[in-house]
C-alpha cells in the first residue's frame, strides 16, 4: 500500500491501535479482487458487512485511504439525514485522513480551489437538498472528467433504495444518487450496512444490488447476537412480563416490576463501575415503544421512582431498594464492589442528582455526549440506526410491532458493541421479544454463512412468519419470491431426469415407512430433479432454502417419503394422496420430501416413460425470501 494508505493507519495507531490490524485484513480481503482490478471503465456495486456498532467507519476510513492508493481521487461518503451523524463522520474523516481534501457540505470553494491537486473526500448526509446541490456542483467542476468517482453509503440499506418501484417511478434520493454516479465515466458504490436485507432482495437486474460483498468480521471483545440471544438464554437475560407496557401506560400504576428492576440495576451497574475506575461511564436504555407519548410517560415515571429513592435515603431505607439487585449482578461478578460501598455511592448521587435524564425522540432532547457519569436515555426510533451508546451496561425493552421488519429491529441492537462490560450486561424484555430477537440472530447467522461461502445470487433469507425481512416499498414485488414453510410445493411440469440413478440411489428405502436422511442428503436429491418450465418449481431455490437452514445451526434431519408405482395424470394440479398429504403434514420441525415414482402413461399425457417427482415441504415457522429476477 501506498503513501495515503499508510497515513491514515498511523493516525489511527495513536488512537486506537487495537484495530489497526482489523482495517488491513479488511483492506487485503477486498483489494486483490475487486478494487486492484478495477476496469476503470464500468459502474459496480458491492457490499461491505459489517455487525451493528462493529467499527464500520474505520474500516471504511482504511477503504478510502487504499484506494486513492489505487488511483481514485474522487470521493463521496455518504451518511443518513442526522446532523450529529455527519458532523462526527467528517470530523473523524478530518482528523484521520490529512493527505486528502476532506469537505463537508458547505465547502464548496475549498473543493473548487484544491484543484484536485490531493484526493477529495465529500462528506455528505442523504439529503435531497444536499445531493442535487453537489450533483450540480460536481457536473459545474468537471473534475469528474476522466476520472473515476469512488462512492461510499453508510448505511446504504436506508434512504438510499428507490421507495417508488411498484409505482414505476423514482424516489428523488435514489435519483441524485443515481446522477452522481453518472458524473464520471466509471464508479464503485460501496454500500455499507449490518442489515443488508433490503440489498440482497433487490432485482439481479437492479444497479443498487451488490455485485460483490466482503464481511468483515468483528474485532476482539465484541459483543453481538450471539452473546445476547441465543438458546437456552444468556445469564445477561431478564425476562419481564409480556403486558408490561399497557401496565406502564396506566395512570395508576406507580413503577412496573422489570422498570424498577431495570433501573436499579443500572444504579448498582453504573457505581461498580467507577468505584472500580473501570470506566468512566454507564448508561441505561430505556426503549417502551415508538409512541412519543409513551416516552415522556416512562421518564417521568423513572424520575418519580428516583425521587422516591432520594426521600428513602434521608429515612435510611435505600438499602431495600438496591440489595435484589446487587445479589443478583454478582452471580455472574463475583468481584463486584461491596454492597455498603455501592449503597453509599449511589446514596451520594442522587443527593447530588448526578443522574442524567434524556429522552431522544423526534421531538426530545439533542444531548448526545454519554462518554462520562451516569446517564438515563428513553426513547423510540431515534435510539436505531446510526446512534452509539458507549458504555451501554442496561437495556429496557417493552416495545413490540404488529409486523416486526428484521433490519429494522436489529438496527435497534444498541446494546452490541466493544466497550461492554460482559459480567454486568443486562437486557430486560418480555418473552415474545426475546424470540424475536433469537430467531433474528439465527436468520443473521444464516445469512453471513450464506454470503461468506457462496455467490450472492444464491442467498436466500430465512425468518418466522410474521416477520418482514425489511420495508415493502424499496421491493419489486413482481419479483420478491418468497417460500413458505409448511407448504407443500412440487413442479407441475417435472422433466424426467436421472430415473436409474435415482432408482439405484432409493433401492434401499421402502415405499411405506418415512426414513430420516441428514440435510446434506436431501441436497443431494433435490439436486437430480429439473422441470420443463422455469417458473414452474425452481430446485435451486429450494437447495438455497435448505442450505439457508443449514447455515442456522439447525438440527441435521430431514424427513423422506417414498412412494412407487403411481399412476397420475399430468398437469392435473395434485400430487400428493390424501394420506401421504396427512402424514407430510404431521412433520412440523423438520423438512419433508416426498418422492413419487410415475409410471408414466401415455395415456395419463406422459411420454409413457416412468420418472420421478418431488414434492418438498420446508420446516414450518420458516419462511425463506429471494429476488427472483
Amino acid at each position: 500500500m501506498g503513501k495515503h494508505f499508510e497515513s491514515y493507519l498511523k493516525n489511527i495507531e495513536e488512537i486506537s491501535p487495537a484495530i489497526v490490524q482489523n482495517i488491513r485484513t479488511t483492506v487485503d480481503s477486498l483489494f486483490p479482487e475487486y478494487i486492484e482490478t478495477f476496469s476503470f471503465r464500468d459502474h459496480i456495486t458491492g457490499l461491505l458487512l459489517g455487525n451493528v456498532q462493529s467499527g464500520k467507519t474505520s474500516q471504511v476510513l482504511g477503504i478510502i485511504s487504499a484506494a486513492a492508493d489505487e488511483g481514485f481521487e474522487i470521493f463521496v461518503f455518504l451518511t443518513t439525514d442526522n446532523t450529529y451523524l455527519h458532523e462526527q463522520t467528517f470530523r473523524r474523516a478530518l482528523s484521520s485522513l490529512d493527505t486528502f481534501m476532506v469537505c463537508g457540505e458547505d465547502d464548496e470553494l475549498r473543493f473548487i480551489e484544491n484543484k484536485m491537486r490531493k484526493p477529495v473526500i465529500l462528506v455528505l448526509k442523504k439529503n435531497t437538498k444536499v445531493l442535487q446541490r453537489w450533483k450540480n456542483n460536481l457536473a459545474a467542476s468537471k473534475f469528474c472528467e476522466g476520472r473515476s468517482i469512488f462512492i461510499i453509503d453508510d448505511e446504504g440499506d436506508a434512504a438510499s433504495l428507490n421507495t417508488k418501484v411498484n409505482q414505476k417511478d423514482q424516489s428523488a434520493i435514489n435519483r441524485h444518487l443515481e446522477s452522481i454516479k453518472k458524473q464520471a465515466n466509471s464508479s464503485i458504490y460501496l454500500q455499507v450496512t449490518a442489515t443488508p436485507q433490503s440489498l440482497l432482495l433487490q432485482s439481479i437486474k437492479s444497479a443498487w444490488r451488490p455485485a460483490f460483498v466482503q464481511y468483515f468480521p468483528p474485532g476482539q471483545g465484541y459483543l453481538g447476537g450471539d452473546f445476547f440471544y441465543r438458546d437456552p438464554p444468556a445469564d445477561c437475560i431478564r425476562l419481564t412480563p409480556e403486558n408490561e407496557l399497557d401496565d406502564l401506560r396506566n395512570e395508576d400504576i406507580h413503577i412496573t416490576e422489570g422498570l424498577r428492576l431495570s433501573l436499579l440495576t443500572f444504579l448498582v451497574t453504573g457505581a461498580h463501575i467507577l468505584l472500580s475506575k473501570s470506566g468512566k461511564a454507564c448508561n441505561f436504555l430505556v426503549h417502551p415503544s415508538v409512541r412519543i407519548a409513551d416516552h415522556t410517560h416512562v421518564a417521568n415515571k423513572l424520575g418519580q421512582y428516583l425521587n422516591e429513592m432520594l426521600i428513602a435515603v434521608s429515612e435510611n431505607k435505600m438499602e431495600d431498594y438496591l440489595i435484589e439487585s446487587w445479589e443478583d449482578l454478582k452471580k455472574t461478578n463475583p468481584n463486584i464492589i461491596s454492597f455498603p460501598e455501592i449503597h453509599d455511592f449511589i446514596k451520594d448521587i442522587l443527593n447530588e442528582q448526578k443522574i442524567k435524564h434524556i429522552v431522544m425522540n423526534s421531538t426530545g432532547s439533542n444531548i448526545t455526549d454519554f462518554s462520562s457519569g451516569l446517564s438515563i436515555i428513553v426513547g423510540g426510533n431515534s435510539l436505531g440506526r446510526g446512534v452509539t451508546f458507549p458504555a451501554l451496561q442496561t437495556v429496557y425493552y417493552c416495545r413490540t410491532a404488529k409486523s416486526p421488519q428484521a433490519d429494522t429491529f436489529w438496527q435497534h441492537c444498541r446494546m452490541f458493541g466493544y466497550d461492554r462490560i460482559p459480567e454486568l450486561m443486562r437486557i430486560f424484555l418480555p418473552p415474545s421479544l426475546f424470540k424475536l430477537f433469537t430467531e433474528l440472530n439465527s436468520g443473521n447467522r444464516a445469512l453471513l454463512a450464506q454470503v461468506s461461502s457462496r455467490s450472492l445470487d444464491d442467498v436466500s433469507l430465512l425468518y418466522p412468519p410474521g416477520i418482514k425481512p425489511t420495508r415493502a416499498n424499496v421491493l419489486d414485488k413482481n419479483i420478491l419470491d418468497v417460500i413458505v414453510g409448511g407448504v407443500n410445493y412440487f413442479p407441475a411440469f417435472p422433466k424426467r431426469k436421472d430415473v436409474e440413478l435415482l432408482d439405484e440411489i432409493l433401492k434401499d428405502y421402502s415405499g411405506t415407512d418415512k426414513h430420516e436422511i441428514t440435510l446434506n442428503s436431501l441436497l443431494q436429491l433435490l439436486e437430480k430433479f429439473d422441470t420443463e418450465i422455469k417458473y414452474d418449481w425452481s430446485c435451486k431455490a429450494f437447495i438455497n432454502c435448505i442450505r439457508a437452514l443449514r447455515a442456522t445451526h439447525a438440527e441435521n434431519k430431514a424427513i423422506l417419503i417414498i412412494r412407487r408405482n403411481r399412476s397420475i395424470s399430468k398437469g392435473t394440479g395434485t400430487l400428493l394422496s390424501p394420506d401421504d398429504r396427512a402424514l407430510g403434514d404431521s412433520i412440523k420441525k423438520y423438512p419433508v420430501l416426498t418422492l413419487y415414482r410415475i409410471n408414466g402413461e401415455k395415456e395419463k399425457n406422459w411420454d409413457g416413460m416412468p420418472l420421478w417427482i418431488p414434492n418438498i415441504k420446508l420446516p414450518l415457522g420458516k419462511n425463506f425470501y429471494k429476488a427472483d429476477a
